[in-house]
């Protein structure tokens, strides 16, 4: 999932020019038309069905959960015990032609944060990216299609606050019919979008799908 690789590319975030010169001034800022991409077969196992239990969830009406939004500082770590996730987090940015730059594919156990967009616990929609698996062997999101609704996810900030998201939804969206108002859209609380690859594989066009989870801040640590 490396950009910049001949093998392996991604088409996610892409932004037209408007939006980016927007990114810097509006937290939450959409991220627009796309989904990450990994270009290499999948390395499925029973006990990881990180597609095959990925569901569609109807769309969530906003309300406030009671949690204080958190000032901005950079994330550093992220954790989803239910998926087997402690990663480091590294922060990624888009590249030239608007499209988001994946962690290293030589660093399948790194996760990236969009750092231009919101800090998770900021009101908005803060969006975490990762490798579901890469030449090397399975990514750090190889089990993120294994989450269900009530799961939660820690965010270690800079600031040594630990932002606590419980998951609202798992979706599985085809990359064809990618819904990007819903993923990247901003929101009026503090939400959280983890995203990797899935769904079937083609050899001469990748995963076919994007495993999309929904997230809600709930707890200050």
């Amino acid at each position: 999932m490396d950009d910049t690789s001949t093998t392996r590319s991604t088409d996610a975030a892409r932004l037209p020019s408007y939006k980016l010169l927007a990114c810097a001034a509006v937290a939450g800022a959409m991220l627009v038309a796309g989904a990450l991409r990994d270009d290499h077969p999948p390395q499925p196992s029973p006990t990881q069905p990180w597609a095959s239990s990925a569901q569609s969830a109807p769309d969530r009406a906003p309300q406030s959960t009671g949690i204080e939004p958190l000032p901005p500082a950079d994330p550093v770590r992220l954790m989803i015990p239910a998926a087997g996730v402690n990663a480091p987090l590294t922060r990624v940015e888009l590249n030239d032609a608007g499209a988001l730059r994946p962690p290293p594919g030589d660093e399948p156990g790194l996760a990236g944060w969009y750092g231009d967009g919101t800090a998770p616990g900021q009101t908005g929609t803060a969006i975490t990216v990762g490798h579901v698996d890469t030449p090397a062997g399975p990514g750090v999101f190889y089990r993120l299609g294994a989450l269900t609704k009530g799961d939660t996810i820690d965010v270690v900030r800079e600031d040594r606050r630990t932002a606590v998201f419980t998951v609202d939804a798992v979706e599985l969206h085809a990359k064809s019919d990618f819904p990007d108002e819903k993923v990247y859209g901003e929101a009026d609380r503090p939400e959280l979008r983890v995203i990797t690859c899935g769904g079937d594989y083609s050899p001469s066009t990748g995963y076919q799908s994007n495993i999309v989870v929904y997230a809600t801040l709930s707890a200050v640590k």
